[in-house]
């Protein structure tokens, strides 16, 4: 039941949950009332290092740092007391890993989720063929825990060695507001090769990997997402402007907890979350194995629910990266407008048509992470000639990304699930023409909610259900998640996106061997 407390006057206070969403490339900060309503909400930026070709890293400080200021602006716009404040959870990028002290001091840069230097370890494990592989696909990925640490323990054995905690962002951040080492379990089924139907933690791998020591590293308690974690502490209320003992809640993956705030909690439903990687979430009441998407992940969601989980390693990266690298006239355009660049692009690639006067376009920046499971992949635009624009390319960028998507769902169908309803979340979701591509590329309505960052309210309903203000997740969805608007496929333009959908997928197989070569090399 929703309650309504009283200040000192007498006067009626509301009562409001924090939910903190560290993704990539910023931290969101974002406070919610009981009703799924936005009160406030504050964003911090902070840096990515890339130190090799398929490197990503960051400093653990920049988190807490943008966290400290996000919760206290957020508190400032929404002349929130932090009386009102009557839960915390936060969720994160998976799988970041951080080394660190008992104390959470960190003995080096977090090897970010993107980062695919892990690939020989990766394929190591796969090659062990142990059954608990058959919960992941049957094929493990550099940008997964055990592959990780199998590197750092190869390659930086003194860190390793020294570190007694082994964990990742989630965690680490849980560990600042509650001082307490938790793991949550959404995270470790999904990355870390945990599986509550084959006994729990993987120790077989392990002992096969020769890291039976990693098990006194990780966080021993496991939680599911919404499960009560501890009290803010005196220390971390002081710091973000909050109240001692306000009770905090485990968090997850930050595409999962975008889920909650999506209501994907039906069969048959996709979700798509689009931030720097663009992340699908399909829910389903039986366990479906051997696709070419990572799961079925057990209780990743919800106990007694299967999760089946794509994605694509670059998307949101690949339209920054164009914006920051070839976008200069498009800001200066912005600027004198006063428009955001993105809105810019967007408005002159609405100006070119479908398949881009003969664009294909492969999104694997980062390398592919589902259906094809390539880490070495990179990107490729071919079809070029003088006629081409920029405009043009960052079109193209919209449908390759969005094949990428098609070639998840194709894959998925070709195992029994299909995909009836998307529903749309994250920064990418702001662009009404890449939604736009989506929908006419994969030919499947999606949906959005009153809430376009459904991460930072998913966090919040983390910290919802860990106060006890709902008893579990499909009742916080129905008081909180709004469904606001439906974007239709466009039927007339089904030939010619499976036109270029088929080029698209037969330009990998012959590039894959000059890929791997030079990824090799550099």
């Amino acid at each position: 039941m929703i309650g309504i407390k009283g200040d000192k006057m007498g006067q009626p206070q509301p009562p409001y949950v924090l939910g903190i969403d560290s993704g990539t490339q910023s931290l969101r900060a974002g406070i919610f009332d009981l009703h799924g309503n936005p009160v406030a909400s504050a964003v911090q930026e902070y840096p990515i290092a890339f130190p090799r070709v398929g490197w990503a890293e960051q400093n653990p400080a920049d988190w807490w740092e943008a966290a400290k200021a996000t919760v206290r602006r957020s508190l400032a716009e929404g002349k929130v007391s932090p009386e009102q404040i009557v839960g915390v959870s936060v969720d994160g990028t998976s799988c970041t890993v951080v080394l660190c002290e008992r104390d959470g001091t960190p003995l080096r840069p977090a090897i970010l989720w993107m980062d695919v230097r892990a690939a020989e370890e990766a394929e190591q494990v796969t090659a062990t063929g142990l059954d608990v592989l058959k919960y992941v696909g049957n094929k493990e990925s550099p940008e997964w825990m055990v592959p990780k640490a199998m590197w750092l323990k190869r390659n930086e054995a003194q860190t390793y060695n020294r570190a007694l905690v082994v964990c990742e962002s989630t965690d680490w951040l849980m560990h600042r507001l509650t001082e307490r080492w938790t793991a949550s379990l959404c995270n470790v089924t999904c990355k870390w090769n945990y599986a509550g139907p084959a006994g729990g933690w993987p120790v077989e791998l392990l002992k096969q990997m020769k890291l039976e020591e990693l098990l006194e590293k990780w966080p021993s308690d496991v939680l599911a997402m919404g499960e009560h974690a501890g009290e803010l502490t005196p220390a971390a209320a002081e710091e973000l402007g909050l109240k001692p003992g306000i009770p905090v809640a485990e968090g997850g993956i930050d595409a999962y907890v975008g889920m909650f705030g999506l209501a994907v909690t039906e069969p048959g439903r996709m979700a798509l979350v689009m931030g720097s990687s663009t992340c699908h979430m399909a829910l389903s009441d039986r366990a479906i194995f051997d696709s070419g998407v990572w799961g079925p992940y057990p209780d990743a969601l919800t106990r007694g629910t299967w999760v089946l989980e794509g994605g694509q390693t670059a998307s949101g990266s690949i339209i920054k990266w164009f914006k920051d690298q070839f976008g200069q006239a498009a800001q200066a355009e912005a600027k004198s407008r006063g428009m955001d660049p993105y809105e810019v692009l967007d408005e002159q690639a609405t100006k070119i048509e479908p398949g881009c006067e003969g664009l294909v376009l492969l999104d694997y920046w980062q390398g592919n992470r589902t259906p094809i499971r390539d880490p070495l992949a990179r990107g490729a635009v071919w079809g070029l000639s003088l006629k081409h624009t920029p405009a043009h390319i960052f079109r193209a960028i919209y449908e390759g990304t969005a094949f990428g998507t098609r070639h998840i769902l194709q894959d998925l169908a070709g195992h029994g699930f299909r995909a009836t309803e998307i529903y749309a979340c994250g920064g990418g979701a702001k662009s009404k023409l890449w939604l736009q591509i989506h929908a006419d590329a994969c030919q499947v309505p999606i949906f959005l909610t009153a809430i376009s960052e459904a991460t930072t309210l998913g966090s919040a309903m983390c910290a919802a259900v860990g106060a006890g203000e709902f008893a579990d997740f499909g009742k916080a969805a129905q008081q909180m998640v709004k469904v606001t608007s439906k974007i239709e496929p466009n039927a007339d333009l089904a030939k010619e996106y499976d036109f270029y959908f088929e080029q698209y997928l037969a330009t990998y197989p012959p590039l894959a061997p000059l890929m791997h070569r030079v990824s090799a090399r550099v």
